[in-house]
């Protein structure tokens, strides 16, 4: 998978991308992420990519050149599954949305900044916009970063135990059963008996109605429940 990432502050992109699963399904060849400067695609001669929003008000908006630019010169080098806009009105980014996204070959990943973009971009150029919340952010990079690990975290190969992505919270509409580890008695907290006795389809099914009891405590709308 190929994941170009436009934005105009490229360096707060790096370090999430050096690390950990993500670094390591870089260095396999299982996922190659691309940081671009918008700014490279500015023709200000001071590389400005952001100027005041017709008919007044507070906040300037990001220019439709630099971003048109951009995105025809990666357009006319391969073919993108998506062109996504991270946007605070955007679809609500969910487990599912990671599934269906990891399943494509090419991204772009536009990243949202100041007041946003001009509109001629959403109207014409953007195929999906997506929020990770319903809050406001300096700008779309640190989405852009949730959207990426999700996505190549869930790649074949990514992680080394595949079955251990198909259990985490969310992929069954379920939160994820509590998780113990040794010692089984540390202080008098003990380890729940089920756990320790090798009843490995009791063990499944203790696992199963916990998720079940910690969604409808914690999450009910996850089961179409009331809160």
């Amino acid at each position: 998978m190929r994941i170009d990432i436009i934005t105009v502050l490229p360096e707060l992109l790096r370090s999430p991308f050096d690390e950990s699963i993500i670094k390591r399904a870089r260095a396999k060849g299982i996922a190659v992420i691309n940081i671009i400067n918008l700014r490279d695609y500015s023709t200000d001669k001071h590389k400005n990519v952001d100027d005041y929003q017709f008919g007044g008000g507070a906040g300037m908006v990001m220019m439709i050149e630099p971003v048109y630019n951009c995105i025809m010169h990666l357009t006319s080098e391969r073919a993108y599954d998506e062109i996504i806009y991270t946007s605070p009105d955007g679809i609500r980014f969910t487990q599912p949305v990671a599934n269906e996204l990891s399943m494509k070959e090419n991204l772009i990943i536009l990243a949202g900044h100041y007041k946003g973009i001009d509109q001629r971009i959403r109207d014409h150029l953007i195929t999906r916009e997506i929020s990770v919340g319903d809050y406001v952010l300096t700008g779309g990079e640190l989405p852009a970063a949730v959207i990426t690990d999700a996505i190549v975290r869930l790649l074949p190969g990514a992680i080394s135990d595949a079955e251990s992505a198909l259990s985490d919270s969310f992929q069954d509409s379920l939160l994820a059963p509590p998780v113990y580890t040794r010692p089984s008695n540390f202080r008098g907290w003990n380890v729940p008996d089920i756990l320790t006795g090798g009843n490995t389809p009791a063990i499944e099914k203790w696992r199963f109605e916990e998720a079940l009891r910690i969604t409808r405590e914690k999450r009910p709308d996850l089961l179409g429940e009331e809160s």
